[in-house]
């Protein structure tokens, strides 16, 4: 018989720290321009998407194309995000009387305060940038920092209803830093087990650095899963290999990243 595990990390117990920013966007799919009410059905839609833990920060709209960006709480699936966009704004509109049919194409991209860029050259650089005197130690760190050149993350995966940007920076911590991992065969596991982990739940990894007491990753996360899906995938999942009860600590940091960042966007 298959033994199940009970997760060890679980909402109810875990911190999550998140900066989190869904931009999504909608076009018409016929003739009918988008009308006038497009404000006032905003307005009202607005307190559903708080309900939902959507909070809207920018929103533009244009004869055919509407654009809305959001902070969003770290339990929020992209998919189900775009559902709850186009949902709640049709329902809205139809109740105003100037109903418009969106087209089922739709693009979600993730943004934040870094670009793709600036966050893979952090991850990248954990190694460069710590203070560990002994450079043997610094060498074997160096070979647990992963760049995955085959996961191009400034491209989008294209599902049946439109095109998610899904990029995801996510850190995990040593339950106790006093007590950091320095066992090689440790950081082979941590490595190995951390790209079975991501095939599992149909997410990429482009950028991984192992530290003693942390662990950096950025990733192509699979749309159907929320942040937090992704998180406690990694913590559960890399604390039962490593075969302690608990490793980690009871948080995690997961942030959203694009090739640009918010202030790129508000000069749009």
């Amino acid at each position: 018989m298959k033994t199940v595990l009970n997760p060890i990390y679980t909402e109810n117990n875990t911190k999550i720290i998140h900066n989190l920013f869904y931009d999504w966007i909608g076009w018409r799919s016929k003739e009918l321009l988008l009308p006038d009410t497009i404000n006032e059905a905003i307005e009202i839609c607005n307190s559903f998407w708080e309900k939902d833990g959507l909070y809207l920060k920018k929103w533009n709209y244009s004869k055919d194309t509407i654009k809305i960006l959001f902070k969003v709480n770290s339990n929020i699936k992209p998919t189900l995000f775009s559902q709850r966009i186009k949902g709640r704004l049709d329902h809205s509109l139809r109740k105003l009387e100037t109903p418009i049919k969106f087209s089922r194409k739709v693009a979600f991209r993730c943004l934040g305060e870094n670009t793709r860029d600036i966050v893979n050259k952090y991850v990248q650089k954990q190694v460069i940038k710590s203070d560990y005197v002994d450079a043997r130690f610094k060498k074997i760190l160096t070979d647990f920092t992963v760049f995955n050149d085959k996961v191009d993350l400034s491209q989008p995966i294209m599902m049946s209803h439109g095109r998610y940007w899904y990029n995801i920076h996510l850190v995990i911590v040593i339950a106790d830093r006093k007590n950091p991992i320095i066992k090689k065969e440790k950081f082979d596991i941590i490595k190995k087990y951390s790209f079975i982990i991501a095939n599992k739940k149909e997410c990429e990894i482009a950028h991984l650095a192992i530290m003693p007491d942390h662990i950096h990753i950025s990733l192509k996360g699979n749309p159907e899963l929320s942040p937090n899906d992704i998180g406690f995938a990694f913590l559960n999942n890399l604390s039962f290999v490593l075969g302690y009860n608990r490793c980690w600590k009871n948080e995690f940091y997961v942030g959203s990243f694009s090739e640009y960042n918010l202030e790129t966007l508000k000069q749009f």
